[in-house]
C-alpha cells in the first residue's frame, strides 16, 4: 500500500511569479522615465517662459 504522489515542483509557478515581477519592474521603470521626462519638459518650458 504506497501512495502515488508526486513532488511537488516549484520551477513552474516560481518561474511564473518571476516573470510576473520582472514584467512589473519593467512596465515601473519605464512609467517612472516618462515621468521625469514630462517633469524635465515642464521645467524647460517654464524657463523659457518668464524671460
Amino acid at each position: 500500500m504506497t501512495k502515488n504522489t508526486k513532488p511537488k515542483s516549484p520551477g513552474p509557478k516560481a518561474t511564473t511569479r518571476e516573470d510576473r515581477l520582472k514584467a512589473a519592474l519593467k512596465a515601473n521603470m519605464a512609467r517612472r522615465k516618462a515621468q521625469a521626462k514630462a517633469r524635465t519638459g515642464e521645467n524647460k518650458g517654464a524657463g523659457e517662459d518668464k524671460r
